[in-house]
């Protein structure tokens, strides 16, 4: 299912910080009608697009779609929510993401940021592990923080970077353990979509973040969501095993039931961290531990190599 998002998501400022102009839907008036209660309200019919070249001329230099569709009349967690186009998942969050005050919240707060601030990833980004890796298909998690703040990183997978971009630090160190652990060639690349097709959920605990400054969403709403994610899975599956590196992994999946699923702990693969702790990353055989429990539990195990 796929849906085009634009008042929500439409930015005033690009990377090069050039200022967007935003489409203008004029309203034609009709005759005012009075309702059952007497108050008079003004009837407003939509412009009609005449043909394909009229929607092209609505396309902004950056790809945005300004024409007037209905997604104008979205709320931005509406908008927000829209862009999970897995039907697994849609229907597993439906009822939080129209219930929750805390996500109303967070959507307007995105909205507000994509409008003066350029944010990443991308919205069709952000969503991106879920509309990867359906609800039902999920074996393994990989839990990180925040996504990557710089340009052209982050695109909605914890810890993967786009094939373009230099890999970093946390992942060079991910790459060096599923070497030593289960024999993959060395990585070109950082791009984990491999894994997401093969089960493996990458999971931020914060799904969006200002250009160039970490942690810059924390605390506005996505913790809560990313909650109620881990909370569904924890409940409709089976079997699942949660990779969770460093302390904030592991408190943010606590409540994970134990006698259902497997947990494999470590520090974090941050240079920082990756050979500290009584449970260095470095040395960890978590690859090879993760592949052990799938098949334990009659699943196939993650080909963990690296392709394209």
């Amino acid at each position: 299912m796929t849906k085009k998002i634009t008042s929500f998501f439409t930015s005033t400022k690009s990377e090069s910080d050039a200022a967007l102009t935003p489409a203008v839907t004029k309203k034609r008036e009709a005759p005012a009608v009075a309702n059952d209660e007497g108050a008079n309200f003004q009837e407003v019919k939509k412009p009609k697009v005449a043909d394909k070249d009229k929607k092209k001329d609505s396309v902004d230099g950056n790809g945005n779609d300004n024409s007037p569709t209905s997604s104008t009349q979205m709320q931005p967690h509406e908008a927000l929510f829209s862009l999970i186009e897995d039907e697994e998942w849609s229907t597993a969050l439906r009822q939080y993401t129209s219930k929750s005050s805390s996500f109303k919240t967070l959507a307007e707060f995105v909205e507000r940021e994509r409008k003066t601030k350029t944010v990443y990833p991308a919205p069709e980004d952000v969503f991106s592990l879920f509309n990867y890796t359906p609800l039902s298909s999920v074996k393994v998690v990989i839990v990180g923080q925040d996504p990557y703040h710089q340009p052209g990183q982050g695109h909605g997978l914890s810890f993967s970077v786009r094939k373009n971009i230099q890999i970093p630090p946390s992942l060079r160190n991910i790459y060096k353990e599923a070497m030593s652990d289960v024999g993959i060639t060395k990585p070109s690349h950082g791009y984990l979509k491999g894994w997401a097709d093969q089960g493996v959920f990458m999971l931020n605990a914060v799904l969006t973040v200002r250009r160039g400054e970490a942690d810059s969403h924390k605390n506005k709403g996505w913790e809560k969501f990313t909650d109620e994610v881990i909370r569904i899975l924890d409940k409709n599956n089976s079997g699942i095993v949660f990779l969770l590196w460093g302390k904030k992994a592991l408190v943010k999946c606590e409540r994970i039931n134990k006698s259902k699923h497997t947990i494999i702990t470590s520090s974090h693969p941050s240079p920082l961290g990756a050979t500290k702790t009584n449970e260095p990353f470095i040395g960890s055989k978590c690859f090879s531990r993760c592949n052990e429990a799938l098949v334990a539990k009659g699943k196939e195990p993650i080909d963990w190599h690296i392709t394209g």
